[in-house]
């Protein structure tokens, strides 16, 4: 049977998605907002992550104690997190609670408190997660090359920097949730188990007296790739190396992605195999896409002590370069597998399931079934990948060091 996709438009330009996932009594949701980390004027990097807490701190009528309370009393399962465009606010529940948990986000979105005295609680918070990024050197290796490889203000660090974080004022911040929140760019998708007409009334209900504003528009600055380095006295380099990939939009996009889990889906992947078994060089190596609307490009991060930096950077390199050489038909299967695998979990998570709805609509226009999506993955050939990535070579790298040496980059 195939898999249903319900979408409906409020008047003022919010989109509602339901994908109903048979033989479950749970339902998860997700908000996409648009006040991400491209959004912030120069000198307010991390208003977002400030926000992305301060906005359950009470709403409508209710404290923030009072909030909490009823969030826990719905036996919610809570997320969220910051984007390049999007804040985002999900949760997972019984699906008879679905109703009022939307009740609760409609005022944490459209009437949060924003109280001056709960203010410096969200911000100390925003400044843990920054600081801890010390202890996740991974994330913050990757947080530092999205920086480095997007151009401005699209690569803006998610986290934040600590002076902005250190200046920004309540007035300040609520000014830049107040500028940048549009109804008509928001999009709501729910998966599991609901009532779509009963969903869409109440959303109406709730939200379609907000009125959309105009579009904001974003110029982003020219960035050229280069190297960059962060001094760090330690005993190991961080190195993270990041190339151009399509988008989704693109034609290519399966064929970059199984290319990638090639490159780093596995033990038996080529980094895996050529960097850390064959010569021993790291301790953690792996690849992965990313993508915004506008640009994409595959990651990667490996961890190694200075005496291996160069040499495992070197190799890294190379085997991007390489990786349309000599594909075999096993790799290829083994890459598909790995790919599907995902899928087949992500289609057993129905909060994975809302948030691939609503990225999807936000990317694409439109949200793909999971048997487009392994029907797409299953075409893909050997040939269909070596004339994509001869098409689409591996030239142009920005890469990222983090310790106490640098690197000679390509």
């Amino acid at each position: 049977m195939p898999e249903k996709t319900d979408i409906y438009k409020l008047a003022n330009g919010m989109t509602i998605i339901g994908v109903p996932v048979a033989g479950v009594q749970s339902a998860a949701f997700e908000f996409l907002i648009p006040t991400g980390a491209a959004m912030t004027p120069d000198g307010c990097c991390g208003a977002p992550a400030i926000i992305e807490d301060w906005i359950f701190r009470g709403a409508g009528t209710k404290t923030s104690r009072g909030l909490s309370d009823m969030l826990d009393g719905l036996g919610l399962h809570r997320g969220s997190g910051v984007e390049s465009k999007h804040i985002n606010l999900s949760a997972a529940l019984q699906a008879d609670n679905l109703p009022k948990a939307i009740e609760l986000y409609a005022d944490i979105i459209l009437k949060p408190a924003l109280k001056p005295e709960q203010f410096e609680y969200s911000r100390q918070l925003a400044l843990q997660g920054l600081l801890g990024l010390e202890d996740d050197p991974r994330h913050k290796t990757m947080l530092l090359l999205r920086e480095h490889f997007y151009p401005d203000p699209l690569g803006r660090n998610t986290a934040g920097k600590q002076q902005d974080l250190q200046n920004l004022t309540a007035e300040k911040t609520g000014q830049i949730f107040a500028e940048n929140f549009d109804i008509g760019q928001t999009i709501f998708a729910v998966a599991g188990k609901y009532d779509f007409q009963k969903l869409c009334s109440l959303t109406e209900k709730l939200f379609a007296g907000e009125k959309p504003k105009k579009a904001k528009d974003i110029n982003a600055k020219e960035q050229p790739l280069g190297y960059h380095h962060h001094p760090h006295e330690g005993s190991q380099v961080h190195i993270g190396i990041m190339t151009g990939a399509v988008t989704p939009h693109d034609n290519d996009y399966y064929n970059a992605r199984v290319a990638v889990a090639i490159l780093s889906g596995g033990m038996s992947s080529r980094l895996f195999t050529e960097v850390r078994e064959k010569r021993g060089l790291c301790y953690a190596v792996g690849a992965g896409y990313h993508s915004l609307k506008e640009m994409a490009g595959i990651g990667s991060y490996a961890g190694t002590t200075p005496d291996k930096a160069q040499e495992t950077y070197d190799v890294i390199i190379a085997e991007f370069k390489r990786l349309a050489d000599d594909i075999s038909e096993s790799e290829l299967q083994r890459a598909k597998i790995g790919l599907q695998s995902a899928l087949v979990m992500q289609s057993e998570s129905t909060m994975a399931r809302a948030g691939a709805a609503a990225t999807d609509y936000y990317m694409l226009g439109k949200v793909r079934s999971l048997e487009e999506i392994k029907q797409n993955i299953e075409k893909t050939s050997v040939k269909s990948i070596v004339d994509f990535l001869k098409n689409n070579p591996f030239e142009k790298f920005c890469s990222v060091t983090i310790g106490p040496m640098e690197i000679k980059p390509v």
